[in-house]
């Protein structure tokens, strides 16, 4: 009896010498592959992606709820020093910050689309109640 337990025994234990490799070689074969920082946005270039509208409380003005707008797009580079914000692939949301209601109004009629806009400045948010992970201070819409 103890000659058989030592006969399958040292079988599983050949079996599992044979597998263990066999096994990790191809758990490293099966490893996702590393994401890609996005392409690089400076002053002047264009930001193309959907407009998203949330309403958000405004801490300046006692609370009162104000539109806040974002554009949803693929990941992109924001110049030195701000680089990736603290990301591995770079922001993919970029909050539209309105310095008139002329500009509220002109994105109001977008929300939901596809729209471009000419980037003059950007920076990563920094600021809490900021809903998304780079601001577009000073911007301009494309015509298509």
């Amino acid at each position: 009896m103890t000659k058989l337990f030592a006969t399958r025994f040292a079988l599983v234990a050949t079996m599992l010498l044979l597998v263990t490799p066999a096994i990790a070689a191809q758990q490293e074969d099966e490893a996702p592959p590393q994401p890609k920082p996005g392409k690089p946005i400076s002053a002047g270039e264009v930001l193309s992606g959907e407009l998203n509208a949330m309403k958000i409380r405004d801490v300046k003005n006692a609370g009162k709820r104000i539109a806040m707008y974002q554009i949803t797009s693929e990941p992109r580079r924001l110049p030195a020093p701000n680089g990736l914000c603290d990301l591995e692939t770079g922001p993919e949301t970029f909050q539209l910050v309105t310095s008139s209601d002329a500009q509220a109004s002109q994105l109001k009629s977008f929300v939901g689309k596809e729209i471009s806009v000419k980037v003059d400045e950007i920076t990563c948010a920094s600021d809490p109640g900021q809903m998304s992970e780079a601001v577009v201070t000073q911007w301009s819409l494309v015509k298509k």
